[in-house]
């Protein structure tokens, strides 16, 4: 059973985010999104799971918890697991709270989160390849999001980081024909220079990026090779930068498409986080023995509205990490001796 004192409060930084960001550009071709919803917030989900990890794997290293990533999550295979604890594969479920009243809540009482389920994907928990003894690990990471065009704007005058992102279209990002998009041609119609980074994947289907500087009203021709183009960034120094007052347009010769990027084409991915709440853990097994199914429109803890089926257990049904981290080292015993 998980009480209050049990929940494990870590520090955010923003190289967190920062971790999160450039993993969620590199998996976008890869990515399946079951949530719904833009593309901007699927990869919001994206850095704030990836935030929660890494700074997972900085507790496990300061606490001298043995843990190992080899077979940690790849690009191309989201749905795997994070890491491995003493052999057990190790999924952690992350959930991002960015209502102001449930993160004041949160800061002056850690109990609130006793209220919430410990959600998994019903999908995701029926797929194969899975052990009875792999481990679901359950996280919470409190942060604001500046998605609206007002919000951007206050984040920016404030001087806080951004990441503004345009995520390509199908055709674009996953071509049925697998073939050169370029010379690619770019022409920005803004009144000031924009540096951009271009990512996709080559005939290798490698993950690649260029980055240039686009003066205004002038075309740029790059060859870049380019096979798949998942989206456009925009480059700023410090990180900050506003949001393009004018469209871009992207030619691909190959394809004779342009695409073009009007100003609110762009999204703001950066995640400002706060605290990461380690909940709890179980296995698979003791999982799926114990949830109950939540049918997707349901109103949770986490979500106004789920967007998929998914099986659940109370936070205070869960394991304590403090016991998690106890068998991870008597787990590590006999295999230090292989």
């Amino acid at each position: 059973m998980v009480t209050a004192s049990d929940i494990l409060r870590l520090p955010y930084t923003p190289d967190l985010t920062e971790g999160g960001i450039a993993y969620a550009c590199r998996s976008l071709p890869h990515t399946f999104d079951r949530m719904g919803g833009s593309p901007f917030a699927r990869m919001r989900r994206i850095v704030a799971g990836v935030a929660v990890e890494l700074a997972f794997r900085r507790h496990l290293s300061h606490k001298g918890v043995p843990f190992d990533v080899k077979g940690a999550t790849p690009f191309t295979d989201p749905d795997r697991y994070d890491v491995s604890l003493g052999g057990h594969r190790c999924d952690i479920k992350s959930f991002l709270i960015t209502h102001r009243d449930q993160i004041s809540g949160l800061h002056r009482d850690l109990g609130l989160l006793l209220e919430a389920p410990a959600l998994v994907p019903l999908d995701q928990h029926a797929s194969a390849g899975h052990s009875e003894q792999d481990l679901y690990l359950f996280a919470f990471l409190t942060g604001l999001v500046a998605a609206s065009p007002a919000d951007l704007e206050k984040a920016i005058a404030a001087g806080r980081p951004v990441c503004l992102i345009h995520t390509f279209p199908r055709s674009w990002a996953r071509p049925q024909a697998w073939a050169p998009l370029g010379p690619l041609a770019l022409k920005f119609e803004g009144q000031a220079p924009l540096v951009v980074e271009l990512g996709g994947q080559d005939a290798g289907r490698d993950f690649i990026t260029c980055r240039v500087e686009l003066q205004p009203r002038r075309r740029l021709e790059i060859a870049g090779g380019f096979y798949a183009l998942a989206y456009a960034q925009i480059v700023s120094e410090g990180g900050v930068s506003a949001r393009p007052a004018r469209r871009l347009g992207v030619h691909s010769a190959t394809a004779g498409e342009t695409h073009i990027i009007e100003p609110v084409d762009w999204g703001n991915i950066w995640v400002y986080g706060m605290d990461i709440l380690l909940a709890g853990w179980m296995t698979r097994g003791e999982f799926r023995s114990h949830a109950t199914l939540v049918r997707e429109g349901a109103r949770l803890f986490q979500y106004d509205r789920t967007r998929t089926k998914n099986l659940a257990v109370p936070v205070p049904d869960l394991r304590p990490l403090d016991d998690l981290f106890e068998r991870v080292r008597q787990w590590e015993q006999p295999r230090k001796g292989d």
